[in-house]
């Protein structure tokens, strides 16, 4: 959220007030001056000061969830259950939505937030925010499956996609289980890579968003908010 509209969420004073806080470097956010009006934060994962005064209020969440197949992963659909829809009552703020999309069919890690700004910068190129998915193909990933992968994939409509790791876990003509890094989201990516390496991808889950793990406890169409460590992370995308 702006400063701004935070301070005058918390009732510190009118926009007036505010401007002239400010001016007079009443406001603090981790020990360090701010004058800018206009700068995105949030007391969850900052300490912001007023006049030496801790400011507590925190309308900011932030959660980590395992999405189910079949439940859309957008804000709202009128055909499909979205993710905004599983989460409860009691923890729905508004403005929820879903940093990144995964398709329909796919399951796994997906966090939510109502930080808009945040969502911006953590899916903005120039953060190459890797993602790990697990996939298993309707057939085998040879020995050169590694290398394929990684020099990049050219798509028929002559889009190219930027390196990827592949690790094989198993591999049979009948079906091979891997974990592939992606730092990108092109449309239906990692289903149209494995397409042009010769296999069809018949189940697929993200297991890892950057430094955000989906751990294994954690049951499909539960979450979570996220840990005092997972919200420092955060803090680099301020």
């Amino acid at each position: 959220m702006r400063l701004d509209k935070l301070l005058a969420k918390a009732q510190i004073g009118s926009r007036n007030d505010i401007k002239k806080l400010l001016k007079a470097h009443q406001v603090r956010v981790d020990g360090a001056v701010v004058t800018k009006a206009n700068l995105n934060v949030d007391t969850s994962l900052q300490t912001i000061t007023v006049s030496g005064q801790e400011l507590c209020h925190s309308p900011e969440v932030y959660y980590l969830m395992n999405k189910p197949a079949g439940v859309v992963s957008a804000r709202t659909d009128r055909e499909h259950q979205t993710v905004i829809e599983l989460i409860s009552e009691e923890d729905y703020r508004e403005g929820l939505y879903p940093l990144g999309r995964l398709d329909r069919d796919t399951e796994g890690l997906v966090l939510i937030t109502n930080n808009g700004p945040l969502g911006f910068r953590m899916l903005h190129p120039k953060h190459h925010v890797d993602k790990t998915y697990y996939v298993e193909v309707n057939g085998l990933l040879g020995t050169d499956a590694p290398a394929f992968f990684e020099k990049g994939i050219a798509f028929l409509d002559g889009r190219v996609c930027k390196p990827a790791y592949l690790e094989v876990i198993s591999s049979s003509s009948e079906i091979s289980r891997a974990n592939i890094t992606i730092s990108e989201g092109k449309f239906h990516q990692v289903k149209k890579m494995f397409l042009a390496y010769g296999v069809k991808v018949i189940y697929l889950k993200r297991i890892s968003f950057g430094d955000f793990v989906l751990e294994k406890n954690l049951p499909a169409g539960s979450y979570r908010t996220l840990t005092l460590e997972e919200k420092e992370v955060l803090k680099r995308y301020f």
